[in-house]
């Protein structure tokens, strides 16, 4: 069913939210009318961040507005004149608004779709008993937006008691006055004769004593007031630092985590659009309960009456600024993580974004945004003096309020890498193994300059290259630190040894993501990678769980015999496998990671001609093919699948029949041959006849297979 059809019966907050989407940025009748068209469209292939795509945006743009145009040309009768004119005036508008930025109408459909998405199926999780029962995070969105609606209907009520207050006080001030007056009038009545002074005084000296005694019981329920409001804003600040707490070091730091994953190849940390919803929530719940506090801090600087109040103020305006300033400093982010994997000499992106820039209307003075790139140890400690490292290229941006999505963000397009000075290396530490990171710093002026706040955030751990020779490594490092950073740790420390099981999960992680397959690595194939890392005979995964990896022993010793590591081993793998086996794999006509002796076991039973695919253990990024009576090809690597396919190169070995364990080869291999050049189109002198084809032999090459180096029988 159509988004836009269901979006249609959403209902209460998320129709709310649904409408709130549209407006003169993109009015909801482009919506209606054109919802089929919209949904059609590829806007995700679009990259926001790249300007070289502006010109497809422009040519959607460009349909977009015929589209309208065309819906309007086809509208008749009254109703349709009316609409046809309003069709038009939206094809103007939206030329006008996004003519000269259409990557920022594609930004704005994006939100627009995603958002309406989301809500539909939020409604649809809700709505099933089933669903809304085993959606624990829907339960805890649920939590999260009732005690926003306890903090609404609690600075409501704050709010109330703040007008009654401040009527009484006017009141109570008034007749203050009056009793000032009265003792003015006593004052001048020295003046008068005696007969005159006793005929009026006592009428103002009871005059006075009524309106004293009113003033001092109403000035203790004056003072009663501002006590009970302070204690209900001491309720609020409580709820509103629970729940800042909850979205910012529970939810925030849960989505931080996802992005650290989605490095090693885990699923999308998703989008902002939920987080930043609840951080502008808070914001301006926080902004309505501090503006509170100053006007009763206003009202009792008017109106002095002595007690404690003056000190609950103080201490209410000192938390609600932490809290306010703590919102602020968290939700400076980056929204896309620099590469970890840097190459000087080599331009590279990132995208910082403020959550709450909208609601604290931060960009109505636009801040600037400096990145720097700093040392492992000088992001322990900023004070330290810059030694190490040099100065970002292109490295300031001015952050851009987007008006269609509500998101304030600064996009660094062309930064680069000039040069790295590096520091010390311990003991057998290499280059690629020392970490980086890039510092987003800027200064953000909230409530018209009311109070500023000096942000700064890192970014996930940088390592720095001068060659893509360098890359397999320090890919290593950085693997490594993504999948086995703990919470709140001082950067970068990580632990020098995990447990076997934790490793696999990264690997399988990494192996997918890289290889773009739904077949991660099997038990069998990690009980193949224990016993190369740990040099095992044991085929029980059990044997396993309890054992540790050290760093040294992923990356920094040789294995055993060899001359590489464990993951330049692993690493060499998957980029053959992404380059040129995918297929093969996705098929699972790679069983890959079996060593020689399990290839003779399962071999040994089979008839001649039965063969395997196993990655080779002596060669990084090397597969051989071993067959039956058991003979095992010297590994193909890259360069050789750069010249001829895998499947070609079976197909050459007229002695290979079946894959393992019984599978014919041109069954699973046939749809990846090189079609042999055996039909060319000669001109035909008859035009009326059909065309003539001259017949040629297979081609040498397949006919012919070359040499191949071959190991001899095991």
């Amino acid at each position: 069913m159509a988004v836009w059809i269901q979006a249609q019966q959403l209902q209460g907050d998320a129709l709310h939210q649904m409408q709130s989407l549209y407006g003169q940025h993109f009015p909801i009748e482009v919506r209606h009318y054109l919802s089929q068209w919209l949904e059609g469209q590829l806007w995700d292939v679009i990259d926001l961040e790249n300007p070289q795509e502006e010109f497809k945006a422009k040519r959607l743009l460009d349909s977009l507005i015929q589209e309208l145009q065309n819906k309007a040309e086809h509208q008749v009768g009254e109703d349709g004149f009316l609409l046809k004119i309003k069709l038009g005036h939206y094809a103007s508008q939206l030329k006008s608004t996004y003519d000269r930025c259409p990557l920022e109408l594609v930004r704005c459909i994006k939100h627009i779709l995603y958002t309406e998405q989301r809500l539909v199926r939020e409604a649809s999780n809700s709505s099933s008993p089933v669903g809304g029962m085993m959606d624990s995070m829907s339960q805890k969105y649920q939590q999260i937006n009732q005690v926003f609606e306890e903090l609404r209907l609690l600075t409501q009520d704050t709010e109330n008691d703040l007008r009654k207050l401040q009527h009484n006080q006017e009141y109570f001030i008034i007749q203050y006055q009056e009793s000032l007056r009265i003792q003015a009038q006593l004052t001048s009545l020295a003046t008068l004769p005696p007969a005159d002074r006793q005929l009026r005084e006592p009428t103002l000296l009871s005059k006075r004593a009524t309106v004293e005694a009113w003033l001092t019981r109403e000035a203790n329920t004056l003072q009663k007031y501002r006590l009970d409001l302070a204690e209900k804003h001491q309720k609020s600040l409580q709820l509103l630092r629970k729940q800042q707490t909850i979205i910012l070091d529970d939810e925030l730091i849960h989505w931080k985590r996802r992005q650290q994953l989605a490095g090693n190849g885990g699923p999308p940390e998703g989008g902002l659009d939920i987080l930043q919803s609840w951080c502008e929530k808070l914001a301006e719940t926080i902004w309505q309960n501090r503006q509170q506090i100053r006007r009763a801090e206003h009202l009792r600087q008017q109106l002095p009456i002595p007690g404690p109040i003056e000190e609950l103020l103080n201490d209410l305006n000192s938390t609600i600024t932490d809290i306010i300033s703590a919102l602020v400093t968290s939700t400076f982010i980056i929204e896309k993580q620099p590469p970890q994997v840097l190459k000087t000499q080599t331009k590279f992106v990132a995208t910082v974004r403020l959550l709450v820039g909208g609601k604290l209307n931060v960009h109505m003075n636009p801040p600037q945004v400096k990145a720097t790139i700093i040392s492992e140890q000088q992001a322990k400690s900023p004070l330290i003096t810059d030694i190490y490292c040099l100065k970002i290229l292109n490295n300031n941006c001015v952050m851009e309020y987007h008006q269609a999505t509500g998101t304030l963000s600064a996009n660094f397009r062309n930064m680069s890498l000039k040069r790295i000075k590096r520091s010390d290396r311990r003991g057998a530490e290499s280059v690629t193994e020392e970490k980086f990171t890039i510092l987003f710093e800027s200064q953000f002026s909230v409530g018209g300059n009311e109070l500023v706040f000096q942000v700064k955030t890192l970014s996930l751990p940088v390592v720095v290259i001068v060659h893509g020779s360098q890359d397999n490594n320090a890919t290593a490092t950085v693997l490594w630190d993504n999948a086995f950073a703990e919470p709140g740790r001082v950067p970068f420390i990580v632990p020098d040894k995990v447990l076997w099981p934790q490793l696999c999960e990264a690997l399988n992680m990494k192996y997918k993501a890289e290889v773009q397959s739904n077949r991660g690595l099997s038990e069998e194939n990690l009980v193949f990678l224990a016993q190369k890392a740990f040099s095992s005979s044991s085929i029980n995964p059990d044997d396993y769980r309890g054992m540790t990896m050290t760093w040294s022993q992923f990356n920094r010793e040789s294995l055993p015999g060899r001359n590489f590591t464990f993951w330049q081993w692993f690493d060499g793998v998957m980029e053959l496998t992404k380059k040129h086996l995918k297929p093969h794999w996705n098929d699972g006509a790679i069983l890959g990671f079996v060593n020689k002796q399990q290839a003779q076991d399962m071999l040994m039973s089979k008839p001649n001609g039965t063969f395997l695919l196993r990655f080779s253990d002596s060669e990084i990024g090397g597969i051989t093919i071993a067959w039956r009576m058991v003979w095992n090809l010297m590994p193909y690597t890259a360069k050789d699948f750069s010249i001829r396919s895998l499947a070609d190169r079976i197909s050459d070995l007229n002695h290979l029949l079946f894959l393992y364990p019984d599978r014919p080869k041109d069954e699973v291999f046939s749809k990846y041959y090189t079609p042999p050049l055996c039909m060319f189109t000669t001109t035909n002198p008859d035009p009326a006849a059909n065309p003539t084809y001259m017949d040629h032999g297979a081609s040498p090459v397949v006919s012919h297979p070359p040499n191949y180096g071959i190991y001899p029988p095991m």
